[in-house]
Protein backbone atom coordinates (compact mmCIF):
# COMPACT_ATOMS: atom_id res chain seq x y z
CA UNK A 1 0.00 0.00 0.00
CA UNK A 2 1.52 3.58 -0.74
CA UNK A 3 1.59 5.96 1.85
CA UNK A 4 -1.39 8.64 2.97
CA UNK A 5 -1.21 11.78 1.11
CA UNK A 6 -1.13 14.86 2.94
CA UNK A 7 -1.80 18.45 2.64
CA UNK A 8 -3.30 21.52 4.34
CA UNK A 9 -3.23 19.20 7.44
CA UNK A 10 -5.44 16.17 5.93
CA UNK A 11 -4.32 12.54 5.20
CA UNK A 12 -5.79 10.91 2.35
CA UNK A 13 -5.27 7.01 1.96
CA UNK A 14 -4.53 5.42 -1.43
CA UNK A 15 -7.81 5.43 -3.27
CA UNK A 16 -9.25 8.02 -1.63
CA UNK A 17 -10.64 11.27 -3.22
CA UNK A 18 -10.77 14.82 -0.46
CA UNK A 19 -11.59 18.22 -0.79
CA UNK A 20 -9.29 20.28 1.48
CA UNK A 21 -10.16 24.40 2.01
CA UNK A 22 -6.93 26.22 2.57
CA UNK A 23 -7.58 29.45 4.42
CA UNK A 24 -7.01 32.99 2.71
CA UNK A 25 -7.43 36.29 4.35
CA UNK A 26 -10.96 37.04 4.99
CA UNK A 27 -13.06 39.92 3.31
CA UNK A 28 -13.21 43.25 5.08
CA UNK A 29 -17.02 42.15 5.84
CA UNK A 30 -15.54 39.71 8.13
CA UNK A 31 -16.76 36.94 5.69
CA UNK A 32 -14.25 33.87 5.78
CA UNK A 33 -12.73 32.93 2.80
CA UNK A 34 -11.11 30.15 1.20
CA UNK A 35 -9.33 28.22 -1.78
CA UNK A 36 -10.94 25.18 -2.54
CA UNK A 37 -8.56 22.62 -3.62
CA UNK A 38 -9.81 18.82 -4.91
CA UNK A 39 -7.14 16.03 -4.41
CA UNK A 40 -7.55 12.51 -6.00
CA UNK A 41 -4.98 9.91 -4.44
CA UNK A 42 -4.39 7.18 -6.11
CA UNK A 43 -4.07 3.65 -5.38
CA UNK A 44 -1.26 2.57 -6.86
CA UNK A 45 2.51 4.91 -6.96
CA UNK A 46 3.28 7.56 -9.35
CA UNK A 47 3.73 11.31 -9.88
CA UNK A 48 1.59 14.08 -8.72
CA UNK A 49 0.60 16.57 -10.61
CA UNK A 50 -1.09 20.04 -9.84
CA UNK A 51 -3.78 21.63 -12.06
CA UNK A 52 -4.48 25.18 -11.49
CA UNK A 53 -7.20 27.85 -12.98
CA UNK A 54 -8.21 31.49 -12.25
CA UNK A 55 -4.70 32.55 -11.06
CA UNK A 56 -6.52 35.54 -12.91
CA UNK A 57 -9.63 35.71 -11.40
CA UNK A 58 -11.57 35.97 -15.03
CA UNK A 59 -9.84 33.38 -16.67
CA UNK A 60 -12.85 30.65 -16.08
CA UNK A 61 -12.49 28.02 -19.27
CA UNK A 62 -10.07 26.21 -16.98
CA UNK A 63 -12.00 26.03 -13.94
CA UNK A 64 -13.97 23.95 -16.62
CA UNK A 65 -11.34 22.04 -17.45
CA UNK A 66 -10.61 20.79 -14.49
CA UNK A 67 -14.67 19.77 -13.75
CA UNK A 68 -14.68 17.51 -16.70
CA UNK A 69 -10.91 16.45 -15.73
CA UNK A 70 -12.20 15.15 -12.01
CA UNK A 71 -15.64 14.03 -13.13
CA UNK A 72 -13.94 11.94 -16.25
CA UNK A 73 -14.37 7.76 -16.21
CA UNK A 74 -10.41 7.99 -17.23
CA UNK A 75 -8.93 9.06 -13.91
CA UNK A 76 -10.79 6.04 -12.28
CA UNK A 77 -7.36 4.20 -11.91
CA UNK A 78 -5.12 7.07 -11.68
CA UNK A 79 -1.64 6.15 -10.37
CA UNK A 80 -0.30 8.67 -8.46
CA UNK A 81 -1.63 11.52 -6.86
CA UNK A 82 -3.91 14.45 -8.70
CA UNK A 83 -4.56 17.79 -6.87
CA UNK A 84 -6.79 20.18 -8.37
CA UNK A 85 -7.19 23.86 -7.88
CA UNK A 86 -9.56 25.49 -9.96
CA UNK A 87 -10.15 28.54 -8.52
CA UNK A 88 -6.48 30.17 -7.35
CA UNK A 89 -7.62 33.88 -7.17
CA UNK A 90 -11.22 33.06 -5.12
CA UNK A 91 -11.15 37.36 -4.84
CA UNK A 92 -11.09 37.93 -8.79
CA UNK A 93 -13.36 35.00 -9.46
CA UNK A 94 -15.89 36.40 -7.32
CA UNK A 95 -15.41 40.39 -8.83
CA UNK A 96 -15.06 38.71 -12.44
CA UNK A 97 -11.63 40.44 -12.55
CA UNK A 98 -8.59 39.55 -13.37
CA UNK A 99 -7.01 40.92 -10.36
CA UNK A 100 -7.06 41.12 -6.21
CA UNK A 101 -8.73 43.22 -4.34
CA UNK A 102 -5.12 45.14 -3.49
CA UNK A 103 -5.08 45.76 -7.38
CA UNK A 104 -2.34 43.54 -7.64
CA UNK A 105 -1.59 40.65 -10.61
CA UNK A 106 -0.85 37.54 -8.60
CA UNK A 107 0.65 36.01 -11.52
CA UNK A 108 3.56 39.00 -10.88
CA UNK A 109 3.56 38.62 -7.44
CA UNK A 110 5.16 35.28 -6.69
CA UNK A 111 6.57 33.73 -4.98
CA UNK A 112 5.09 35.85 -2.25
CA UNK A 113 5.65 36.03 1.56
CA UNK A 114 3.37 35.16 4.18
CA UNK A 115 4.04 38.53 5.56
CA UNK A 116 3.63 40.85 2.26
CA UNK A 117 0.99 42.28 0.33
CA UNK A 118 -2.82 40.21 -0.20
CA UNK A 119 -0.95 39.01 -3.23
CA UNK A 120 2.27 38.10 -1.59
CA UNK A 121 0.13 36.30 0.67
CA UNK A 122 -1.59 34.63 -1.61
CA UNK A 123 1.10 33.69 -3.95
CA UNK A 124 3.07 32.04 -0.62
CA UNK A 125 0.38 30.23 0.20
CA UNK A 126 -0.10 28.43 -3.24
CA UNK A 127 3.50 27.67 -3.77
CA UNK A 128 4.39 26.05 0.16
CA UNK A 129 1.31 24.51 0.62
CA UNK A 130 0.07 22.88 -2.59
CA UNK A 131 3.04 23.65 -5.60
CA UNK A 132 5.88 22.17 -2.94
CA UNK A 133 4.19 18.20 -2.63
CA UNK A 134 4.24 18.05 -6.39
CA UNK A 135 6.35 16.96 -9.17
CA UNK A 136 4.54 18.50 -12.51
CA UNK A 137 2.23 21.22 -13.12
CA UNK A 138 -0.13 22.94 -15.64
CA UNK A 139 -1.54 25.92 -15.18
CA UNK A 140 -4.72 26.97 -17.27
CA UNK A 141 -4.90 30.43 -18.16
CA UNK A 142 -7.03 32.31 -21.17
CA UNK A 143 -6.50 35.76 -23.08
CA UNK A 144 -6.99 38.69 -21.21
CA UNK A 145 -10.89 40.37 -21.58
CA UNK A 146 -11.83 41.42 -25.12
CA UNK A 147 -8.86 39.17 -26.60
CA UNK A 148 -9.23 35.46 -27.56
CA UNK A 149 -6.06 32.93 -27.28
CA UNK A 150 -5.81 29.92 -30.29
CA UNK A 151 -5.19 26.99 -27.98
CA UNK A 152 -1.67 26.83 -27.41
CA UNK A 153 1.53 25.80 -24.67
CA UNK A 154 3.79 28.36 -23.44
CA UNK A 155 6.86 26.33 -21.73
CA UNK A 156 11.05 26.74 -21.79
CA UNK A 157 11.62 23.77 -23.95
CA UNK A 158 15.59 24.03 -22.33
CA UNK A 159 14.51 21.36 -19.73
CA UNK A 160 13.83 17.86 -21.52
CA UNK A 161 11.02 16.93 -18.72
CA UNK A 162 9.09 20.63 -19.07
CA UNK A 163 9.65 19.58 -23.10
CA UNK A 164 8.16 16.33 -22.64
CA UNK A 165 4.87 17.76 -21.19
CA UNK A 166 4.45 20.36 -23.49
CA UNK A 167 4.31 18.11 -26.39
CA UNK A 168 2.57 15.71 -24.76
CA UNK A 169 -0.28 18.45 -24.50
CA UNK A 170 -1.01 18.01 -28.20
CA UNK A 171 -2.23 21.25 -29.27
CA UNK A 172 -0.93 22.88 -32.62
CA UNK A 173 1.25 25.43 -31.19
CA UNK A 174 3.60 25.65 -28.77
CA UNK A 175 5.39 28.41 -27.75
CA UNK A 176 8.76 28.35 -26.24
CA UNK A 177 8.90 31.55 -24.10
CA UNK A 178 10.83 33.33 -21.92
CA UNK A 179 9.76 33.47 -18.04
CA UNK A 180 8.07 36.55 -16.72
CA UNK A 181 9.68 37.81 -13.64
CA UNK A 182 7.13 37.05 -10.45
CA UNK A 183 5.28 34.72 -12.40
CA UNK A 184 4.21 31.10 -10.90
CA UNK A 185 5.80 29.43 -13.47
CA UNK A 186 9.19 31.29 -13.14
CA UNK A 187 8.58 30.15 -8.79
CA UNK A 188 7.82 26.68 -9.95
CA UNK A 189 11.06 26.18 -12.21
CA UNK A 190 13.28 27.50 -9.69
CA UNK A 191 11.72 24.78 -7.67
CA UNK A 192 12.85 22.14 -10.19
CA UNK A 193 9.08 21.44 -10.94
CA UNK A 194 8.14 21.26 -14.79
CA UNK A 195 5.68 23.02 -15.83
CA UNK A 196 3.47 24.04 -18.57
CA UNK A 197 0.72 27.08 -18.89
CA UNK A 198 -2.05 26.73 -21.24
CA UNK A 199 -3.70 29.35 -23.01
CA UNK A 200 -6.81 29.15 -24.90
CA UNK A 201 -10.07 31.40 -25.54
CA UNK A 202 -11.53 34.67 -23.85
CA UNK A 203 -11.87 35.75 -20.27
CA UNK A 204 -15.33 35.87 -18.92
CA UNK A 205 -16.53 33.32 -21.93
CA UNK A 206 -16.70 29.89 -21.95
CA UNK A 207 -15.47 28.68 -25.52
CA UNK A 208 -16.37 24.69 -26.22
CA UNK A 209 -13.02 24.06 -28.52
CA UNK A 210 -10.42 24.95 -25.94
CA UNK A 211 -12.17 23.82 -22.92
CA UNK A 212 -12.28 20.44 -24.86
CA UNK A 213 -8.57 21.18 -26.02
CA UNK A 214 -7.36 21.59 -22.68
CA UNK A 215 -9.57 18.88 -21.38
CA UNK A 216 -7.92 15.93 -24.09
CA UNK A 217 -4.06 17.90 -23.28
CA UNK A 218 -4.50 17.52 -19.40
CA UNK A 219 -5.45 13.79 -20.15
CA UNK A 220 -2.94 13.25 -22.67
CA UNK A 221 -0.10 14.73 -20.31
CA UNK A 222 -1.35 12.49 -17.37
CA UNK A 223 -0.99 9.73 -20.03
CA UNK A 224 2.68 10.35 -20.89
CA UNK A 225 3.75 10.43 -17.08
CA UNK A 226 1.76 7.12 -16.40
CA UNK A 227 -0.46 8.23 -14.37
CA UNK A 228 -3.62 7.39 -17.05
CA UNK A 229 -3.52 4.27 -19.30
CA UNK A 230 -1.49 4.99 -22.80
CA UNK A 231 -4.35 5.14 -25.52
CA UNK A 232 -3.66 3.24 -28.67
CA UNK A 233 -4.40 5.60 -31.49
CA UNK A 234 -5.07 4.35 -35.23
CA UNK A 235 -3.29 7.69 -36.56
CA UNK A 236 -0.68 9.15 -34.58
CA UNK A 237 -1.37 13.00 -33.77
CA UNK A 238 0.60 15.50 -35.75
CA UNK A 239 3.99 16.81 -34.18
CA UNK A 240 3.26 20.43 -32.50
CA UNK A 241 4.42 23.76 -34.35
CA UNK A 242 7.21 24.98 -32.11
CA UNK A 243 7.47 28.75 -32.16
CA UNK A 244 10.49 30.43 -31.08
CA UNK A 245 9.20 33.71 -30.74
CA UNK A 246 6.25 36.25 -31.35
CA UNK A 247 5.17 39.51 -31.96
CA UNK A 248 2.24 41.67 -31.46
CA UNK A 249 0.89 43.79 -34.38
CA UNK A 250 -0.71 47.25 -32.87
CA UNK A 251 -3.00 50.08 -34.21
CA UNK A 252 -0.74 52.62 -36.23
CA UNK A 253 -4.25 54.87 -35.32
CA UNK A 254 -7.19 55.13 -33.31
CA UNK A 255 -10.42 54.09 -34.93
CA UNK A 256 -12.76 50.75 -35.56
CA UNK A 257 -11.06 47.68 -36.71
CA UNK A 258 -12.25 45.75 -39.35
CA UNK A 259 -10.52 42.62 -39.04
CA UNK A 260 -10.26 40.58 -41.65
CA UNK A 261 -7.74 37.28 -40.45
CA UNK A 262 -9.49 34.93 -38.15
CA UNK A 263 -7.79 33.45 -35.07
CA UNK A 264 -5.32 30.19 -35.98
CA UNK A 265 -4.72 32.01 -39.75
CA UNK A 266 -1.33 31.66 -41.62
CA UNK A 267 0.10 34.54 -42.48
CA UNK A 268 2.94 36.10 -44.68
CA UNK A 269 4.93 39.41 -44.14
CA UNK A 270 3.06 42.57 -45.02
CA UNK A 271 -0.41 40.42 -45.66
CA UNK A 272 -3.28 42.85 -44.81
CA UNK A 273 -5.01 41.62 -41.38
CA UNK A 274 -7.62 44.01 -41.33
CA UNK A 275 -8.80 48.04 -41.62
CA UNK A 276 -8.41 50.61 -39.23
CA UNK A 277 -11.12 53.71 -40.35
CA UNK A 278 -12.66 56.46 -38.33
CA UNK A 279 -16.84 56.40 -37.68
CA UNK A 280 -17.10 57.83 -41.56
CA UNK A 281 -14.97 56.06 -43.62
CA UNK A 282 -12.86 58.98 -44.78
CA UNK A 283 -9.44 57.82 -43.08
CA UNK A 284 -8.59 54.33 -43.62
CA UNK A 285 -5.16 52.61 -42.83
CA UNK A 286 -4.18 49.11 -43.55
CA UNK A 287 -3.28 46.85 -40.72
CA UNK A 288 -0.03 44.77 -41.53
CA UNK A 289 1.39 41.67 -40.75
CA UNK A 290 4.58 42.67 -39.49
CA UNK A 291 5.99 38.95 -39.91
CA UNK A 292 5.29 35.68 -41.19
CA UNK A 293 3.32 32.60 -38.74
CA UNK A 294 0.24 32.26 -37.15
CA UNK A 295 -2.24 34.27 -35.41
CA UNK A 296 -2.39 32.88 -31.96
CA UNK A 297 -4.47 36.35 -30.37
CA UNK A 298 -6.35 39.02 -31.45
CA UNK A 299 -8.63 41.49 -30.23
CA UNK A 300 -12.19 40.79 -29.76
CA UNK A 301 -13.50 44.37 -29.82
CA UNK A 302 -13.12 46.67 -33.19
CA UNK A 303 -12.64 49.76 -31.18
CA UNK A 304 -8.63 50.53 -30.93
CA UNK A 305 -6.86 53.39 -29.53
CA UNK A 306 -3.13 53.97 -31.12
CA UNK A 307 -0.80 51.46 -29.98
CA UNK A 308 -3.27 48.37 -29.13
CA UNK A 309 -2.15 45.23 -29.00
CA UNK A 310 -4.41 43.75 -32.58
CA UNK A 311 -2.92 40.67 -33.68
CA UNK A 312 -0.77 38.29 -31.91
CA UNK A 313 1.34 36.42 -34.60
CA UNK A 314 3.95 33.33 -33.83
CA UNK A 315 6.84 32.76 -35.47
CA UNK A 316 8.09 29.89 -37.12
CA UNK A 317 11.44 29.16 -38.89
CA UNK A 318 9.88 27.01 -41.76
CA UNK A 319 6.46 25.54 -42.11
CA UNK A 320 4.25 25.27 -44.96
CA UNK A 321 1.55 23.06 -44.00
CA UNK A 322 1.26 24.81 -40.38
CA UNK A 323 -2.47 26.39 -41.67
CA UNK A 324 -3.46 23.28 -42.40
CA UNK A 325 -2.37 21.43 -39.62
CA UNK A 326 -4.16 24.07 -37.01
CA UNK A 327 -7.61 23.94 -39.43
CA UNK A 328 -7.56 20.04 -38.72
CA UNK A 329 -6.98 20.40 -35.02
CA UNK A 330 -9.64 23.10 -34.60
CA UNK A 331 -12.03 20.46 -36.60
CA UNK A 332 -11.36 17.49 -34.44
CA UNK A 333 -11.93 19.99 -31.17
CA UNK A 334 -15.43 21.08 -32.85
CA UNK A 335 -18.18 20.08 -31.10
CA UNK A 336 -20.08 19.11 -34.71
CA UNK A 337 -17.60 16.57 -35.54
CA UNK A 338 -19.14 14.42 -32.56
CA UNK A 339 -15.79 14.17 -30.23
CA UNK A 340 -17.54 14.93 -27.48
CA UNK A 341 -16.12 13.84 -24.12
CA UNK A 342 -18.57 10.78 -22.81
CA UNK A 343 -21.25 12.43 -20.69
CA UNK A 344 -20.36 16.07 -21.82
CA UNK A 345 -23.18 18.17 -23.44
CA UNK A 346 -21.28 20.94 -25.41
CA UNK A 347 -21.63 24.21 -23.97
CA UNK A 348 -22.56 26.80 -26.54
Amino acid sequence: MRDVFKIGGISIKPGEKSSVDFRVPDLYTHTGITMPVSVIHGKKPGPVLFISAAIHGDEINGVEIIRRVLHSKKIKYLRGTLVAVPVVNIYGFINKTRYLPDRRDLNRSFPGSDKGSLAGRMADIFLQEIVSRCDYGIDLHTAAIHRDNLPQVRAVLDDPETERIARAFSVPVILNTNIVEGTLRQSVEEMDIPVVVYEAGEALRFNEVAIRAGFEGVISVMRELGMLRKQVRRKAKPEPLVAKSSTWVRASQSGLLRAIAPLGASVKKDEVLGIISDPFGEKEENVFASARGIIIGKTNIPLVNEGEALFHIARFETKDNAAEQVEEFLHEMNPATDQTPAGEIPIV
